[in-house]
């Protein structure tokens, strides 16, 4: 790279070496162009109405890029399905949701991209729920000119990993909830859970097909459980007696319809007592008492990945306890927090 002063009229094509300030006064003062601001044939009118009849410009070697064109390419080569990319500026792309969904990042891909010399990748977390629009990740150029050679060795190593950062859809399943407890079904108290299910549902997309009551019977449960099976439901969500004491037969109901238990019990707080099955494609959650009085909870964890065809695994979940601790917030903020992350 190399810096010389040249007329505008030959300007055209070469890199800005340094910011210009038009000043209108009572009205404006601040930058005209930019520095490193690549010159366009409708940019000389403008350049001498500021008085600028000579230029200071960058001079592009072979195997060089100016910042935007090498912005650009580390964000291609990062961004997979499910994210759109912004306009390049100052050597900046934006990678951007381009629908409702779960951020999936391949942490061990950002890493060896940022392993090389003047190139950034920021994204946010990985599992994170988000909107079509939302910046979820930033492709960024330390200086206005970079070496090739060093954009190849990002594209090699984001080809390697490929996708670095992607957004999967969460899609519309049909939930089903089933209320279980003698308090409840006999009508001693009053129903907290259903609801907060029925919103969650509604907050992520998903159809809630019926809402059953059922006391501490395992037999009812289950048969419960299937009932929902037959109607084609994607996911039932089980509430209530999920603890260790001799009553709370939930567990064994789940069991009991055939289902392959993923896990019973995870390092996650508020949900230590979760249970995750799968019947024949359909996703039976056991879900403990937390989910009635907690805002957030492992279900939130969990849910949107559901929705989204993200399996979950018995990795995945012993993989929670890293930040599987909620800190009891007296405003909920998640999720801007670190609960899950």
């Amino acid at each position: 790279m190399a810096m010389r002063k040249v007329r505008v009229e030959e300007a055209v094509g070469m890199v800005l070496g340094h910011e210009l300030t038009k000043i209108v006064p009572g009205e404006y003062k601040g930058p005209a162009f930019r520095k490193g601001h690549i010159i366009q044939p409708e940019d000389i009118v403008h350049l001498k109405n500021i008085g600028k009849d000579h230029i200071f410009l960058f001079e592009l070697g072979p195997e060089e890029l100016h910042e935007n064109q090498a912005a650009l390419r580390l964000a291609q080569a990062a961004a997979g399905p499910g994210v759109v990319l912004d306009t390049p500026g100052e050597g900046r792309v934006n990678l951007k949701a381009a629908v409702n969904g779960i951020l999936e990042v391949n942490s061990a891909a950002v890493t060896a991209i940022n392993m090389t010399d003047n190139v950034a990748l920021a994204t946010l977390h990985g599992g994170t729920v988000v909107e079509a629009g939302t910046t979820v990740a930033g492709a960024k150029i330390i200086p206005l000119v970079i070496d090739e050679e060093l954009i190849r060795q990002v594209e090699a190593e984001a080809r390697e990993y490929r996708p670095v950062v992607a957004v999967k859809p969460m899609k519309n399943k049909k939930v089903g909830i089933i209320v279980t407890g003698n308090e409840v079904f006999y009508g001693r108290i009053t129903d907290k859970y259903a609801a907060v299910f029925a919103g969650k549902a509604d907050t992520y997309g998903a159809t809630l097909v019926g809402t059953v009551y059922q006391p501490d019977d395992s037999d009812r449960i289950t048969a419960s459980i299937l009932d929902f099976k037959q109607q084609g439901t994607d996911i039932v969500i089980a509430s209530g007696g999920m603890s260790v004491d001799p009553d709370d037969v939930t567990p064994d109901a789940i069991r009991a319809t055939g289902a392959k238990v993923v896990t019973y019990g995870t390092p996650v707080l508020p949900g230590a007592m979760f249970m995750l099955a799968e019947l024949d494609g359909m996703t039976i959650m056991g879900m403990p008492a937390c989910g009635m009085y907690a805002r957030t909870t492992v279900f939130d964890l969990v849910f949107p990945r559901l929705l989204a065809d993200i399996p979950v695994t018995k990795a995945d979940f012993a993989a929670l306890g890293h930040g599987g601790l909620c800190k009891a917030c007296k405003e909920c903020v998640y999720p801007h927090c670190p609960f899950g992350k």
